[in-house]
């Protein structure tokens, strides 16, 4: 059914294999908001998700070259086609259209009016940050959470499986195995989004880069040692780390300030957000590899760490989340900050607990005056220990709120 001039259509309520607990929360932030943005790394779901949620809408695509024409040489005369909002896709292609988003924003008082949506998050932050800042609520769609894949009874019970396929939806969906996956997605995220980026003038140095820092998932991030490494300047490590950040490859876990009166490090440790990429850039092919792999601990740990992030950014809240290490390596892997209370969490890929699980845990406890505390492993057995100590299987992240 044609709509609203050459392209642009009413799409039909799309049937998603997964429902996303993301849903909620945007059609809350729709709801007290005139424009909600929906970013995330490439293959999320965003498209997916805002087509659900917003079936009422006229889905417009600014990758489509007639429509991105239209939208850039009368900008005016394509947003008047709809008065009653729409939803923009791939709305970065057309950077200028964001001052005329910002008047009909401006000019309105009707909430959830326009939804904005794309694939190269860099970019899309830029054009909003400059002509939308204050006027429209963001929310960060990330891969699959174990509890969605749970829902629909897919959630993998090997963790080295599931350490290999990774949580990204086209892996699910269109049952695409990780090994052609995962070059691909990495292929097009540096053709389609690095090239669009001024600052990095060889894509070939920047794909080398992105694979020395799949070496370093889940360490302290060294910005002197990468710069000499790749032969390029702090401050372009500092650039791409920031383009890695916004395209959600990877976070970076801040240390916490509290020091207790001892001295700590104050440099972030690195993760990517899911570890099928991890192991794909590290040359881990199968089960066998990642078993014996060195990384194999910073893996898993990077994959749990993921996880409590997503648990925040479905609900739309913080990522009050920290580490904790002092200048002796005594180290707290996860530090949950309440304001009210610290929560410390040691993350093991072993299946057996034993003692020196509780080595960093009870040294801080001791320090803090604090006792509540997790240690999340591969194993299934919870154990309730003494002064406040628990111990569960990372996977009961599904249905505990810590």
């Amino acid at each position: 059914m044609e709509k609203y001039g050459i392209g642009f259509h009413i799409f039909p309520y799309i049937c998603c294999m997964i429902e996303r607990i993301a849903r909620q929360k945007l059609i809350d932030l729709a709801s007290k908001f005139k424009a909600v943005a929906v970013t995330g790394a490439r293959q999320t779901g965003k498209t997916t998700l805002v087509k659900q949620v917003f079936n009422d809408k006229p889905y417009v695509s600014l990758e489509n070259p007639d429509t991105r024409l239209f939208a850039t040489e009368d900008p005016r005369g394509f947003l008047d086609n709809y008065p009653n909002g729409a939803i923009l896709d791939e709305v970065q292609r057309v950077p200028h259209l964001f001052s005329y988003l910002q008047e009909r924003l401006d000019n309105s008082k009707v909430k959830g009016l326009f939804i904005l949506s794309g694939s190269n998050n860099f970019l899309l932050q830029e054009s909003i940050s400059q002509s939308l800042a204050g006027r429209i609520a963001y929310l960060h769609l990330l891969p699959f959470s174990i509890s969605e894949l749970a829902t629909k009874k897919i959630l993998l019970k090997d963790d080295d499986e599931l350490m290999l396929k990774g949580f990204y939806p086209p892996i699910y969906d269109q049952k695409i195995p990780p090994s052609d996956w995962c070059p691909n997605y990495i292929r097009t995220y540096i053709e389609k989004d690095v090239r669009q980026i001024k600052n990095i003038t060889s894509l070939i140095v920047f794909e080398r880069f992105v694979k020395l820092l799949a070496g370093r998932n889940g360490q302290e991030l060294n910005y002197t040692a990468l710069s000499v490494e790749i032969g390029v300047d702090i401050k372009t490590v500092q650039s791409w780390i920031g383009i890695l950040e916004s395209s959600f490859i990877l976070f970076l876990l801040k240390p916490h300030y509290k020091n207790f009166n001892k001295t700590i490090v104050k440099r972030p440790k690195l993760y990517f957000y899911d570890t099928a990429l991890v192991c794909y850039l590290l040359g881990i092919k199968d089960k066998i590899q990642l078993q014996t792999h060195p990384l194999r601990g910073a893996i898993f740990e990077s994959m749990v760490v993921a996880e409590m992030i997503k648990k925040r950014t479905n609900k739309g809240l913080p990522v009050n989340l920290f580490y904790w290490r002092d200048k002796l390596g005594r180290e707290i892997d996860l530090l949950v900050d309440n304001e009210d209370e610290l929560i410390p969490i040691e993350i093991k890929s072993g299946k057996t607990v034993n003692s020196e699980y509780f080595k960093n845990i009870d040294y801080w406890c001791e320090l803090s005056g604090q006792t509540k505390a997790f240690v999340l492993y591969a194993g299934q057995e919870s154990q309730k220990r003494s002064k406040g100590k628990e111990v569960i299987g990372w996977r009961e992240l599904i249905d505990r709120d810590i």
